[in-house]
């Protein structure tokens, strides 16, 4: 495999980002460039999935950022780390092995945290369960175009939950989101490498 893994630093204006990714997968559809992992956080945001709800905005006050990628409305912003990619999927065509994968990726690289989390078929994304309690720790969002996958997924890590009560998250309303910090009071400043490590270590199976 070859894939160009890229860390980011100071937190990345979400327009450039898409525009980068775009550009991206524009090249490697012409075999310019090579695949893409990229890990890095934004400034508080609010995006919105091709099959959000206007009705998922509870705070009608929010600026709601469209996008491109699968799903509804999230939050970024400081304390998330976000992993976003560019991924050649010509070879395999196979969405629903590329989602378990990623899912697959967070799941392990919780692990090694000693936190156990789980995988939802009806609700994509990754959850957290204490007691009855089901919060979801992890946002998935995917889009393919000339069966490349772009856009990403996002871990909560120490981010500020209470702009999660401004929408909707994910269009689910009957369970919760937290963060890793919440669940277990680690050092995770090994997680963005862990992560990357898994995924490039899934993607070959």
């Amino acid at each position: 495999m070859n894939i160009e893994i890229k860390k980011s630093i100071k937190p990345i204006n979400y327009f450039n980002a898409l525009n980068l990714l775009e550009t991206r997968l524009e090249n490697l559809s012409k075999n310019m460039e090579r695949e893409l992992i990229w890990t890095l956080e934004h400034d508080e945001i609010f995006t919105a999935g091709t099959s959000y709800l206007k009705n998922e905005i509870i705070d009608k006050s929010i600026k709601i950022i469209k996008t491109n990628r699968g799903g509804k409305i999230t939050c970024h912003g400081p304390g998330q780390l976000v992993c976003y990619f560019v991924l050649d999927l010509r070879n395999k065509k196979d969405i629903r092995k590329f989602i378990t994968c990623i899912e697959k990726t967070i799941i392990d690289t919780l692990k090694f945290f000693k936190i156990e989390t789980f995988a939802d078929k009806e609700n994509i994304g990754i959850w957290y369960k204490k007691g009855n309690q089901i919060n979801k720790v992890a946002a998935i969002g995917v889009r393919v175009k000339k069966w490349i996958a772009y856009h990403g997924f996002a871990i909560n890590i120490n981010n500020n939950l209470d702009q999660y009560k401004k929408i909707i998250p994910c269009g689910i309303s009957n369970k919760g989101i937290t963060n890793l910090i919440k669940i277990k009071n680690n050092n995770y400043s090994d997680l963005e490498n862990i992560l990357i490590e898994n995924f490039i270590l899934n993607l070959k199976t």
